[in-house]
């Protein structure tokens, strides 16, 4: 079971050994610290709370949860099959992964704001001539006489983005364990320097 927290750096590209070009996100991934192990017979379910991120300042309630780990930016859970294998305190950096391991990345994607129709849910409008003034970008109807209040789900303008996105078997191009760097194959949800999950498949 690998996994990790990361930060999302850039974009870029790198050379397969045939020479082809491969655009790839660059993670700052680790190191993160075990800060809590969960246990079916404890907690009901097997899981792994990991930190990662120092930060200066922290509740508390934080501080006294981390104790002699140190005080962390981010805590998250990822679930575990045997949760005995990471004890409390264990470091798990990017040498984890290796080159051609497929991922799982979830992260928050960009937030849009208040969009409308043409843009949220990709309508393709009205023509633009022919009488049809100031309406090219317009929903149009959203239902008949007979239908009574709008139904649920309808698509209609509104917020758009920073949504949870999780994205599936993504590969691992490159790893750079003294910088702790990872590259991987494609787009990443998320802005520059957004957290994002790593997981193995």
């Amino acid at each position: 079971m690998k996994f990790i927290l990361a930060k999302k750096l850039e974009m870029s590209q790198r050379y397969r050994a045939d020479g082809t070009v491969v655009g790839v996100t660059l993670l700052t991934a680790g190191p993160c610290v075990v800060t809590q192990v969960k246990s079916v017979e404890h907690d009901g379910y097997n899981s792994v709370q990991i930190g990662f991120d120092k930060k200066r300042q922290v509740t508390k309630s934080i501080v006294g949860h981390t104790k002699e780990l140190g005080n962390f930016r981010y805590l998250r859970e990822f679930r575990v099959d045997d949760a005995t294998m990471f004890p409390r305190g264990t470091e798990i950096t990017v040498a984890a992964f290796a080159p051609g391991d497929a991922i799982s990345i979830v992260g928050t994607s960009k937030g849009r704001g208040f969009q409308g129709v043409v843009k949220r849910h990709h309508f393709h409008g009205h023509p633009a001539s022919h009488g049809h003034k100031d309406q090219l970008r317009m929903p149009g109807s959203i239902g008949s006489k007979r239908q009574g209040p709008v139904q649920k789900g309808k698509r209609m303008a509104g917020r758009m983005g920073t949504d949870r996105v999780n994205v599936k078997n993504l590969e691992v191009i490159e790893i750079d364990v003294e910088k702790n760097i990872m590259a991987v194959k494609g787009a990443v949800p998320g802005a520059r320097g957004a957290l994002v999950l790593v997981q193995a498949n």
